[in-house]
């Protein structure tokens, strides 16, 4: 409770403010994924990352009164031309590509004026399906299956803590694969836990034509893979693979240029690397978004940008934009 007062009060005197100046100008990128009126609905499948409308629309109103709104666009040109960021200046970005982020997010963004990034998982989009973390949590959690049984051991299942760390297990083991091997795990867990996997699609995912009214509007469209895989842990063939042909299919989609990407980090951790940075330039990317925590500031490279978690009420963002601007990781 006190902890929460010092933050409150030092918020409400314009100290954090004042003392962010002498870091100079920087931007933070927020990271979102998925809006919609009831979180709790798909607890089951996408887990906590869903924001719901009332607090996402709060959160937008907060950063349009009280902060500098810019596109991922004004921030990468003044990377490339070296120049000062906007101070306090925010960018807002999403990743995987659900649908709720055309049909709940995009009118918010629209009614409020803030110009936003959707990276999209590309097969999930074409597929209609889910990215393998969030099938796997949905065949974890909802199975009637008291053990997990894999070729080198099993794992009982009888409550949540022991659901929770199955499902950790089975996401560290997933994450280094992409492609088929990945769906091949994903499926035979569904198949070993007696779910059905097309459960779990319930149109979650944007049609191409959700992603290219995101354009329509005036939004930027960045790729996140063909198959949402930890890129730092797969072969250098496979990386290149994700990394060039999902830019290449989104582009032939949507009749514009793609050169903003994210990197997913659904386990394992690093989930970027040099090789894998020099990979995304290569593959003719101009910045990439990792989910390491900090403001960015001039001559940051681009294709290791920082962003910024938002968290669930009002005074978590604007603490959590702050500290950024101070220097602080969040």
């Amino acid at each position: 409770m006190s902890r929460n007062w010092i933050k409150t009060s030092l918020m409400a005197t314009g100290a954090t403010r004042l003392a962010g100046k002498w870091k100079g100008p920087g931007a933070a990128i927020l990271m979102y994924h998925s809006v919609l009126d009831d979180p709790q609905r798909e607890s089951q499948t996408l887990g906590k990352i869903i924001h719901s409308t009332a607090v996402f629309s709060r959160h937008m109103e907060l950063i349009a009164r009280e902060y500098v709104p810019v596109s991922l666009a004004e921030v990468a040109c003044a990377l490339a031309d070296g120049k000062e960021l906007k101070p306090r200046s925010v960018v807002v970005t999403f990743d995987d590509g659900y649908s709720d982020n055309c049909e709940v997010a995009m009118p918010i963004l629209n009614r409020i004026g803030i110009p936003a990034t959707f990276y999209v998982t590309v097969e999930c989009v074409e597929t209609a399906t889910l990215p393998w973390p969030s099938r796997l949590r949905h065949a974890f959690y909802t199975t009637r299956k008291i053990s997990w049984n894999d070729m080198n051991s099993g794992w009982p299942l009888a409550d949540q803590a022991q659901r929770d760390k199955a499902f950790l297990e089975a996401c560290d083991r997933c994450a280094g694969l992409a492609g088929e091997r990945q769906e091949d795990f994903v499926a035979g867990i569904e198949r070993t836990l007696e779910v059905d996997g097309q459960g779990t699609s319930r149109q979650l995912m944007m049609t191409w034509d959700q992603v290219r009214e995101l354009v329509t509007n005036g939004h930027i469209v960045g790729s996140h893979t063909l198959t949402h895989p930890n890129l730092a842990y797969l072969e250098e063939p496979v990386a290149r693979r994700e990394l060039a042909d999902s830019r290449r299919r989104l582009e032939n989609a949507l009749h514009t240029p793609v050169v903003h990407f994210s990197y997913p980090c659904p386990a394992l951790s690093p989930h970027w690397s040099r090789s894998t940075r020099e990979w995304s330039r290569e593959a003719g990317y101009q910045t990439a978004v990792t989910t390491q925590g900090g403001a960015v500031r001039r001559n940051d490279d681009p294709l290791a940008l920082r962003r910024v978690r938002p968290t669930k009420e009002l005074d978590g963002l604007r603490w959590n934009l702050e500290c950024t601007f101070l220097g602080r990781a969040m």
